[in-house]
């Protein structure tokens, strides 16, 4: 079997590695920060470097991984084990503070992300790298695979004034980046400028779209329990942003979609219609029914599709994950509605327009756009990006 090793696998065995780590240790990490043989990255640390790590961050749903919602904070506490401070980074602040990073002299990132602009974990990691600037912390990254791939670049590229915690920077909504790729970037072209040093992979390739052939997956999130969960992800987490079921509350969320007043069968047939007039594919649409057990629609039957991704090389969730929007905002009428009570911290703009990080593609499926409309709105600035882009990668 292919060999593919984190960055927490090559610090594991690269002295040289090891010794430029010097002082009083920080990690933010979380369940899925472990390494190759699935150990896991606090203890291997705790090995590494004994009671010189001191601290411990968690990023959005918590350091063990167990909040399932947006908006649902964790709590710093002492780790009952480890018998060490666990600061949270998803509560009163998205930035770790001064008193936070007291003491540290050295600060490890080990986040698995999944490849989506709108997954909060390079925003933790930019917040991070910014706060240490400011107090003159070194920061090591630890980078780790996309799991969706580093060549398949699909959405629209982030505006300015949509910045928020699903957007801080212009790039597209699947960057083909990794997390230490997002960082380099992030120093050569917006501004970060901390000590910085990244471990890299090996063994990874670009064109890896199904990874969990070489390594095991641990889900980052608690609704991204499968690989094709993460495939999906830049296409179904749009629906965060309307009332729209993204299966949040069953087995397979985000993987399948619905509203209790679709009968799915017949939706099929009509949604089918117009995907095979457009250059869509990779996937079927499985006409389902789900009962989701907790948050939208609770306790209710909801019909819809699950999707299955069938050639993950073809297949272009962003531009499905739109394309259903229209199709079930045409279907639903009045029943679809949009999100209007606050996204991530987030209240003066409708959620949709955050998570777009454009409100020009909310109006595309408010005025029934064609598509070559929505792929023109997505191509906006993407000679610039995929420049800048280029200077960025490590692989």
């Amino acid at each position: 079997m292919h060999k593919v090793k984190s960055g927490l696998d090559i610090l594991s065995e690269n002295v040289s590695w090891q010794k430029k780590i010097s002082g009083k240790i920080g990690y933010l990490c979380h369940s899925a920060s472990v390494d190759s043989k699935l150990y896991f990255g606090v203890d291997r640390l705790k090995d590494l470097f004994g009671e010189r790590l001191i601290k411990l961050f968690g990023p959005q749903h918590g350091f063990v991984t167990d909040l399932q919602d947006n908006m649902i904070e964790t709590k710093d506490f002492i780790h009952p084990y480890y018998k060490i401070p666990v600061y949270s980074l998803y509560s009163a602040t998205r930035i770790p503070t001064p008193e936070m990073l007291k003491d540290i002299d050295t600060l490890i990132i080990d986040l698995q992300d999944v490849g989506c602009r709108i997954y909060t974990y390079i925003h933790t990691m930019t917040l991070t790298l910014e706060a240490c600037q400011k107090l003159g912390k070194k920061v090591f990254i630890l980078d780790r695979i996309n799991p969706i791939g580093g060549e398949i670049i699909e959405g629209n590229i982030l505006k300015p004034e949509f910045r928020s915690f699903v957007g801080r920077y212009p790039i597209p909504v699947r960057h083909a980046m990794t997390i230490g790729e997002i960082a380099n970037y992030c120093q050569k072209f917006h501004g970060i400028d901390c000590e910085l040093e990244i471990i890299p992979l090996d063994g990874w390739r670009r064109n890896m779209l199904e990874p969990t052939k070489h390594l095991s997956w641990v889900n980052p999130s608690p609704n991204l329990p499968t690989h094709s969960g993460c495939l999906v992800f830049p296409g179904t987490v749009l629906l965060e942003g309307c009332n729209l079921s993204e299966g949040r509350g069953t087995t397979r969320p985000l993987e399948v979609i619905g509203h209790p007043n679709i009968e799915p069968h017949s939706f099929a047939k009509k949604v089918n219609t117009v995907l095979e007039k457009i250059d869509l594919n990779g996937f079927m649409l499985r006409p389902t029914v789900f009962h989701p057990m907790f948050q939208k629609h609770a306790e209710k039957s909801c019909g819809g599709f699950h999707i299955h991704v069938t050639d993950p090389l073809t297949f272009r969730p962003w531009r499905l994950g739109q394309m259903l929007l229209h199709l079930f905002k045409e279907e639903l009428g009045s029943d679809f509605k949009w999100k209007n009570d606050g996204y991530e911290y987030q209240f003066d703009k409708l959620a949709i327009d955050f998570i777009n990080g454009d409100d020009q593609l909310r109006k595309w499926v408010e005025e029934s756009g064609s598509y070559q409309e929505l792929l023109k709105l997505e191509s906006q600035g993407y000679l610039e990006f995929e420049s800048n882009r280029r200077e960025a990668l490590l692989y």
